[in-house]
């Protein structure tokens, strides 16, 4: 179905069935033409049979009656084709008087009229003497006709079972040439996704396909300075917000430090909480306006290894869970795939830091780096079901914990690994345990 629903598929069926109609319709009539034109030679050949008989058979009959011999039934010296041609001579009673070899003696069921006429056995033609008392009749076989017309027929309708493949390939060559410039702009043009936004590179293309592709040049020059402008100003109220929220929370912190154990303390506490809650869900907002206007769409590409390194040592250092996390895999070896380096921090830090939050409390958060590139995150917790891992996708959801979080860390990490053509394979419980929750970032095989 696929083929068939192409540009290519579409004018290759449509060719193929109206030159094959085109061809058959040709032979149809071919056929046609040819039996009338064997009609009329067959009909000569009656005629001119006939006409030859008549003297031959009076010749007959006088030399019979001058010998003084009985009239007798006999037969005339064989015509050229007499296994084709049968005859009779008669009376004009309707008597056979002659025949050919082949011919039965009774009668031939045709009219004692000048002319042609159809019988039982085929087409008849009746000449006559000039006194009109001796009739010839001579019949072609109606069999001997129609398998002339079927054999020519035939002769037609072979070399067309040739032709038509033949022509069918030399058509396919020329519509697969012709079209080639089409496949290629469409295969350009399919390459564009969130990742590659690079103009189409400029190709020998007929008349009527260049407008398509500066048209689409033009709409990713104005799609890559949209979402430029979109990451600048994502960058800027990023910038624009963490600084207030970090010198409130400083000025908190510090008034805590002034006042003495109290109400005011415990509410100073309550400010503080709240304003760490509020610097997270910023944080985490901000990922996902900078996901949304398309952050991980680059041409770049970065070293998995390093980024998972750097991200893992931020953790130890700043994360009171530090020892929870073990690193396995050659953290050495160069693994380069598209896509920004700080945008697969960004991800990483967020399955990361769900794996520490939500996991079993104590046990460890497993991150493995594969020869592919591919990285897992696993950690200790309950098995989930299916409807319930397709649930954590969902922006704000949380599933089934006590855990403090936004909710957003899943879908961020996902809207950005799509923008890396990369996906997000959550499993529960974890392969190879019997409970625990995985979360693998799998990228494309390179090309």
């Amino acid at each position: 179905m696929r083929g068939i629903n192409s540009l290519a598929g579409q004018l290759m069926l449509w060719i193929a069935g109206t030159i094959t109609l085109l061809w058959l319709v040709a032979v149809a009539f071919g056929a046609f033409v040819m039996r009338e034109e064997f009609g009329e030679i067959f009909d000569g050949v009656l005629q001119e049979t006939a006409e030859r008989l008549v003297p031959l058979a009076l010749d007959d009959l006088l030399a019979q009656a001058k010998a003084g011999a009985a009239l007798r039934r006999g037969s005339l010296p064989a015509e050229p084709g007499e296994g084709n041609l049968t005859y009779q001579v008669r009376d004009g009673a309707g008597n056979v008087l002659l025949h050919s070899h082949a011919a039965a003696e009774k009668p031939f069921d045709a009219p004692l009229e000048t002319g042609f006429s159809e019988g039982r056995d085929g087409r008849v033609y009746t000449a006559s003497d000039e006194d009109g008392t001796i009739f010839v009749q001579v019949v072609y076989s109606a069999d001997e006709r129609q398998e002339a017309v079927m054999e020519g027929s035939l002769a037609l309708l072979l070399p067309v079972l040739l032709i038509v493949p033949v022509t069918l390939l030399a058509v396919w060559f020329v519509v697969r040439r012709v079209l080639s410039p089409v496949e290629a702009l469409r295969a350009a043009i399919g390459e564009k996704d969130g990742g590659n936004l690079a103009p189409i590179e400029e190709v020998t293309l007929p008349r009527e396909l260049k407008p398509i592709q500066r048209s689409v040049n033009l709409l990713l020059a104005r799609l890559r300075a949209v979402i430029d402008a979109e990451r600048e100003f994502t960058s800027n109220s990023a910038h624009e917000l963490r600084t207030p929220l970090a010198g409130a929370l400083a000025q908190t912190q510090l008034l805590l430090s002034e006042l003495k154990d109290g109400p005011a303390q415990t509410r100073a506490r309550q400010i503080e909480a709240a304003l760490q809650r509020l610097t997270k869900l910023t944080e985490k907002l901000l990922q996902l306006a900078r996901a949304e206007a398309g952050v991980g769409v680059t041409e770049a590409t970065f070293d998995v290894a390093d980024v998972v390194n750097l991200v893992v040592t931020d953790f130890q250092r700043a994360s009171e869970d530090a020892t929870r996390i073990r690193l396995h895999g050659n953290v050495s070896a160069a693994l380069m795939r598209a896509g920004n380096a700080d945008t697969f921090a960004i991800v990483l830090r967020n399955l990361v830091e769900n794996a520490l939050l939500h996991g079993r409390e104590g046990e460890p958060v497993d991150i493995h780096i594969a020869p592919t590139g591919n990285v897992r995150i696993v950690n200790a917790a309950p098995v989930m079901s299916a409807t319930e891992l397709a649930a954590l996708r969902k922006r704000f959801s949380r599933g089934k914990t006590l855990a403090a979080g936004s909710g957003l860390g899943l879908s961020i990490a996902e809207r950005l690994l799509s923008q890396m053509r990369a996906s997000l394979v959550l499993s529960s419980p974890a392969p190879g345990r019997s409970d625990g929750f995985q979360a693998e970032i799998v990228f494309p095989v390179p090309d």
